[in-house]
Protein backbone atom coordinates (compact mmCIF):
# COMPACT_ATOMS: atom_id res chain seq x y z
CA UNK A 1 0.00 0.00 0.00
CA UNK A 2 3.23 2.28 0.65
CA UNK A 3 4.28 2.00 -2.41
CA UNK A 4 1.27 2.32 -4.36
CA UNK A 5 0.90 6.08 -2.49
CA UNK A 6 4.96 6.42 -3.21
CA UNK A 7 3.62 5.59 -6.64
CA UNK A 8 1.27 8.60 -7.19
CA UNK A 9 3.94 10.96 -5.53
CA UNK A 10 2.13 13.08 -3.35
CA UNK A 11 4.50 15.34 -2.60
CA UNK A 12 4.46 16.53 -6.14
CA UNK A 13 1.06 17.73 -5.87
CA UNK A 14 2.07 21.50 -3.95
CA UNK A 15 2.55 22.15 -7.81
CA UNK A 16 -1.49 22.03 -8.55
CA UNK A 17 -1.55 24.75 -6.33
CA UNK A 18 -1.34 27.00 -9.21
CA UNK A 19 -5.23 26.03 -9.61
CA UNK A 20 -5.78 27.94 -7.13
CA UNK A 21 -4.13 31.27 -8.58
CA UNK A 22 -6.75 32.42 -10.54
CA UNK A 23 -9.53 32.55 -7.44
CA UNK A 24 -6.45 34.17 -5.16
CA UNK A 25 -6.08 36.69 -8.12
CA UNK A 26 -9.62 37.28 -8.61
CA UNK A 27 -10.09 38.50 -5.09
CA UNK A 28 -12.66 35.32 -4.63
CA UNK A 29 -11.40 33.41 -2.03
CA UNK A 30 -14.37 34.40 0.54
CA UNK A 31 -16.71 33.88 -1.58
CA UNK A 32 -17.58 29.41 -0.36
CA UNK A 33 -18.94 28.57 -3.75
CA UNK A 34 -15.73 29.72 -5.62
CA UNK A 35 -13.58 28.19 -2.95
CA UNK A 36 -15.38 24.53 -3.36
CA UNK A 37 -15.39 24.54 -6.84
CA UNK A 38 -11.33 25.66 -6.85
CA UNK A 39 -10.62 22.67 -4.46
CA UNK A 40 -12.46 19.83 -6.11
CA UNK A 41 -10.54 21.43 -9.41
CA UNK A 42 -7.28 21.29 -7.83
CA UNK A 43 -8.40 17.78 -6.13
CA UNK A 44 -9.00 16.49 -10.05
CA UNK A 45 -5.38 18.03 -11.35
CA UNK A 46 -4.22 16.17 -8.05
CA UNK A 47 -5.25 12.90 -9.16
CA UNK A 48 -4.96 13.85 -13.30
CA UNK A 49 -1.19 14.29 -12.31
CA UNK A 50 -0.83 10.98 -10.55
CA UNK A 51 -2.43 9.34 -13.57
CA UNK A 52 0.23 10.87 -15.79
CA UNK A 53 2.94 9.81 -13.31
CA UNK A 54 2.12 6.16 -13.14
CA UNK A 55 1.79 6.11 -16.84
CA UNK A 56 5.42 8.30 -17.14
CA UNK A 57 7.03 5.67 -14.77
CA UNK A 58 5.54 2.81 -16.63
CA UNK A 59 7.16 3.79 -19.90
CA UNK A 60 10.68 4.76 -18.02
CA UNK A 61 10.97 1.73 -15.88
CA UNK A 62 13.85 -0.15 -17.75
CA UNK A 63 15.79 3.46 -17.71
CA UNK A 64 14.52 4.36 -14.44
CA UNK A 65 16.14 0.97 -13.11
CA UNK A 66 19.98 1.80 -14.11
CA UNK A 67 19.60 5.77 -12.75
CA UNK A 68 21.73 6.24 -9.70
CA UNK A 69 18.48 7.51 -7.44
CA UNK A 70 15.31 6.69 -9.27
CA UNK A 71 16.76 2.87 -8.93
CA UNK A 72 15.85 3.82 -5.37
CA UNK A 73 13.11 5.93 -5.22
CA UNK A 74 10.18 4.64 -7.81
CA UNK A 75 8.67 2.15 -6.50
CA UNK A 76 8.12 0.53 -10.25
CA UNK A 77 12.17 0.35 -10.88
CA UNK A 78 12.42 -0.45 -6.76
CA UNK A 79 9.90 -3.47 -6.75
CA UNK A 80 7.79 -2.04 -4.66
CA UNK A 81 4.84 -2.35 -6.90
CA UNK A 82 4.35 -4.87 -9.78
CA UNK A 83 3.24 -3.23 -13.27
CA UNK A 84 0.07 -4.87 -12.98
CA UNK A 85 -0.80 -3.39 -9.77
CA UNK A 86 0.09 0.21 -11.35
CA UNK A 87 -1.60 -0.34 -14.32
CA UNK A 88 -5.23 -1.17 -11.86
CA UNK A 89 -4.40 2.15 -9.62
CA UNK A 90 -3.65 4.01 -13.13
CA UNK A 91 -7.13 2.89 -14.42
CA UNK A 92 -8.75 3.75 -11.07
CA UNK A 93 -7.68 7.40 -11.27
CA UNK A 94 -8.75 7.85 -14.40
CA UNK A 95 -12.39 6.63 -14.36
CA UNK A 96 -12.20 8.98 -11.06
CA UNK A 97 -11.83 11.86 -13.61
CA UNK A 98 -14.69 10.48 -15.66
CA UNK A 99 -16.53 10.81 -12.59
CA UNK A 100 -15.14 14.36 -12.36
CA UNK A 101 -16.41 15.21 -15.82
CA UNK A 102 -20.10 15.25 -14.43
CA UNK A 103 -19.79 17.29 -11.14
CA UNK A 104 -17.25 20.50 -13.46
CA UNK A 105 -17.41 19.40 -17.29
CA UNK A 106 -15.22 22.62 -18.40
CA UNK A 107 -12.37 21.99 -15.71
CA UNK A 108 -12.17 18.56 -16.26
CA UNK A 109 -12.04 19.38 -20.43
CA UNK A 110 -8.83 21.23 -19.17
CA UNK A 111 -7.57 18.20 -17.55
CA UNK A 112 -7.87 16.43 -20.05
CA UNK A 113 -6.15 18.48 -22.34
CA UNK A 114 -3.16 18.06 -19.70
CA UNK A 115 -3.59 14.25 -20.13
CA UNK A 116 -3.46 14.21 -23.85
CA UNK A 117 0.14 16.84 -23.53
CA UNK A 118 1.56 14.28 -21.26
CA UNK A 119 0.39 11.36 -23.05
CA UNK A 120 2.11 12.76 -25.78
CA UNK A 121 4.92 13.61 -23.80
CA UNK A 122 5.58 10.36 -21.88
CA UNK A 123 5.89 8.87 -25.84
CA UNK A 124 7.26 11.84 -28.10
CA UNK A 125 8.18 15.24 -26.75
CA UNK A 126 10.06 14.23 -23.95
CA UNK A 127 12.55 13.21 -26.31
CA UNK A 128 12.41 16.37 -28.32
CA UNK A 129 15.19 18.98 -26.82
CA UNK A 130 13.66 22.75 -26.17
CA UNK A 131 10.01 21.51 -27.11
CA UNK A 132 10.35 18.88 -24.18
CA UNK A 133 10.74 21.83 -21.31
CA UNK A 134 8.18 23.65 -23.10
CA UNK A 135 5.61 21.19 -22.50
CA UNK A 136 6.33 20.96 -19.04
CA UNK A 137 5.80 24.74 -18.78
CA UNK A 138 2.61 24.12 -20.61
CA UNK A 139 1.43 21.94 -18.17
CA UNK A 140 1.36 24.98 -15.39
CA UNK A 141 -0.72 27.16 -17.66
CA UNK A 142 -3.42 24.71 -17.71
CA UNK A 143 -3.13 23.88 -14.34
CA UNK A 144 -4.03 28.28 -14.24
CA UNK A 145 -6.73 28.19 -17.13
CA UNK A 146 -8.57 25.17 -15.18
CA UNK A 147 -8.71 26.81 -11.68
CA UNK A 148 -10.22 29.95 -13.88
CA UNK A 149 -12.77 27.65 -15.53
CA UNK A 150 -13.71 25.61 -12.61
CA UNK A 151 -14.81 29.50 -10.46
CA UNK A 152 -16.05 31.17 -14.19
CA UNK A 153 -13.63 33.73 -14.33
CA UNK A 154 -11.47 35.71 -17.08
CA UNK A 155 -7.32 35.30 -16.60
CA UNK A 156 -5.27 38.03 -17.63
CA UNK A 157 -2.97 37.10 -20.01
CA UNK A 158 -0.39 38.74 -17.72
CA UNK A 159 -0.59 35.96 -14.90
CA UNK A 160 -0.89 33.49 -17.94
CA UNK A 161 2.89 34.58 -19.44
CA UNK A 162 4.55 35.00 -15.64
CA UNK A 163 2.88 31.41 -15.64
CA UNK A 164 4.70 30.25 -18.40
CA UNK A 165 7.89 31.75 -17.69
CA UNK A 166 8.46 30.89 -14.22
CA UNK A 167 7.49 27.03 -14.98
CA UNK A 168 10.02 27.66 -18.17
CA UNK A 169 12.68 28.65 -15.10
CA UNK A 170 11.81 25.86 -12.95
CA UNK A 171 11.71 23.03 -16.03
CA UNK A 172 15.26 24.22 -17.35
CA UNK A 173 16.74 24.65 -13.74
CA UNK A 174 15.34 20.63 -13.46
CA UNK A 175 17.24 19.91 -16.29
CA UNK A 176 20.57 21.96 -15.29
CA UNK A 177 20.52 19.78 -12.14
CA UNK A 178 19.86 16.48 -14.12
CA UNK A 179 22.71 17.21 -16.35
CA UNK A 180 25.17 18.22 -13.80
CA UNK A 181 24.08 15.24 -11.00
CA UNK A 182 23.93 12.24 -13.48
CA UNK A 183 24.51 13.69 -17.35
CA UNK A 184 22.35 11.74 -19.42
CA UNK A 185 21.72 8.40 -18.14
CA UNK A 186 18.48 9.64 -16.46
CA UNK A 187 16.98 11.22 -20.01
CA UNK A 188 18.04 10.76 -23.45
CA UNK A 189 16.85 13.78 -24.25
CA UNK A 190 20.38 15.53 -21.68
CA UNK A 191 22.52 14.04 -24.84
CA UNK A 192 21.37 17.28 -26.77
CA UNK A 193 21.36 19.89 -23.98
CA UNK A 194 24.47 21.15 -22.15
CA UNK A 195 24.84 22.82 -18.67
CA UNK A 196 25.59 26.28 -19.93
CA UNK A 197 22.67 26.29 -22.74
CA UNK A 198 20.12 25.53 -19.99
CA UNK A 199 21.59 27.88 -17.56
CA UNK A 200 20.96 30.89 -19.98
CA UNK A 201 17.36 29.41 -20.82
CA UNK A 202 16.93 29.45 -17.12
CA UNK A 203 18.32 33.21 -16.99
CA UNK A 204 16.20 34.25 -19.69
CA UNK A 205 12.66 33.04 -18.51
CA UNK A 206 13.41 34.35 -14.57
CA UNK A 207 13.77 37.64 -16.61
CA UNK A 208 10.85 37.13 -17.97
CA UNK A 209 9.00 35.73 -14.80
CA UNK A 210 10.04 39.08 -12.60
CA UNK A 211 9.06 41.36 -15.60
CA UNK A 212 5.29 40.31 -16.42
CA UNK A 213 4.69 39.98 -12.99
CA UNK A 214 5.71 42.99 -12.62
CA UNK A 215 3.68 44.25 -15.83
CA UNK A 216 1.09 42.24 -14.35
CA UNK A 217 0.75 44.01 -11.12
CA UNK A 218 1.04 47.15 -12.63
CA UNK A 219 -1.60 47.04 -15.18
CA UNK A 220 -4.50 45.24 -13.53
CA UNK A 221 -3.33 44.60 -9.54
CA UNK A 222 -1.23 47.71 -8.09
CA UNK A 223 -1.81 47.15 -4.68
CA UNK A 224 -0.21 43.88 -5.19
CA UNK A 225 2.92 46.24 -5.90
CA UNK A 226 4.20 45.00 -2.07
CA UNK A 227 5.03 41.45 -3.09
CA UNK A 228 7.40 42.50 -5.80
CA UNK A 229 10.49 42.55 -3.61
CA UNK A 230 9.08 38.87 -2.51
CA UNK A 231 9.18 37.78 -5.47
CA UNK A 232 12.74 38.91 -6.62
CA UNK A 233 13.94 37.35 -3.44
CA UNK A 234 12.32 34.06 -3.99
CA UNK A 235 14.12 33.72 -7.74
CA UNK A 236 17.14 34.50 -5.87
CA UNK A 237 17.16 32.26 -3.17
CA UNK A 238 15.78 29.41 -5.72
CA UNK A 239 18.89 29.88 -7.77
CA UNK A 240 20.80 29.77 -4.24
CA UNK A 241 19.45 26.64 -2.74
CA UNK A 242 19.72 24.98 -6.66
CA UNK A 243 23.83 26.24 -6.80
CA UNK A 244 24.50 25.93 -3.44
CA UNK A 245 22.87 22.92 -2.21
CA UNK A 246 22.37 21.53 -5.44
CA UNK A 247 18.59 21.31 -5.14
CA UNK A 248 16.21 22.00 -7.84
CA UNK A 249 16.27 18.50 -9.85
CA UNK A 250 12.95 18.34 -8.11
CA UNK A 251 11.11 22.01 -7.54
CA UNK A 252 9.23 20.28 -4.53
CA UNK A 253 11.75 19.01 -2.84
CA UNK A 254 13.41 21.94 -3.06
CA UNK A 255 10.93 24.51 -1.41
CA UNK A 256 10.32 22.33 1.45
CA UNK A 257 14.09 21.50 2.15
CA UNK A 258 14.69 25.64 2.57
CA UNK A 259 12.86 26.97 5.10
CA UNK A 260 13.74 31.06 3.43
CA UNK A 261 12.46 29.89 0.40
CA UNK A 262 9.28 28.01 2.26
CA UNK A 263 8.63 31.58 4.57
CA UNK A 264 9.42 33.45 1.25
CA UNK A 265 6.15 31.59 -0.22
CA UNK A 266 3.95 31.75 2.69
CA UNK A 267 4.86 35.16 3.53
CA UNK A 268 4.12 36.06 -0.34
CA UNK A 269 0.79 34.52 0.12
CA UNK A 270 0.06 36.71 2.77
CA UNK A 271 0.83 39.70 1.45
CA UNK A 272 -1.45 38.82 -1.53
CA UNK A 273 -4.07 38.11 0.63
CA UNK A 274 -4.23 41.15 2.69
CA UNK A 275 -3.59 43.57 -0.45
CA UNK A 276 -6.72 41.64 -2.13
CA UNK A 277 -9.15 41.23 0.68
CA UNK A 278 -11.02 44.85 0.40
CA UNK A 279 -12.02 43.50 -3.11
CA UNK A 280 -12.89 40.23 -1.78
CA UNK A 281 -15.09 41.73 0.63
Amino acid sequence: MRGLWRLMRPRQWIKNGFVLAPLFFAGAFLDAVSVRSALIATLLFCIASSATYILNDIRDIERDRRHPTKSRTRPLAAGMVSVPAALVLGAALYAMLVAGWFLMPQAVNVIAAYLLLNLAYTFVLKHQPVVDIFTIAIGFVLRVYAGATAIDVPVSSWMFITTLCLALYLAAVKRRQELSGSGSEGRAVLERYSVALVERYAEISATGALLFYSMFVMSTRPELVITLPLVLFGLFRYWWVVDVLDAGESPTDALLADWQLLATVVIWIGACAWALWPQAA
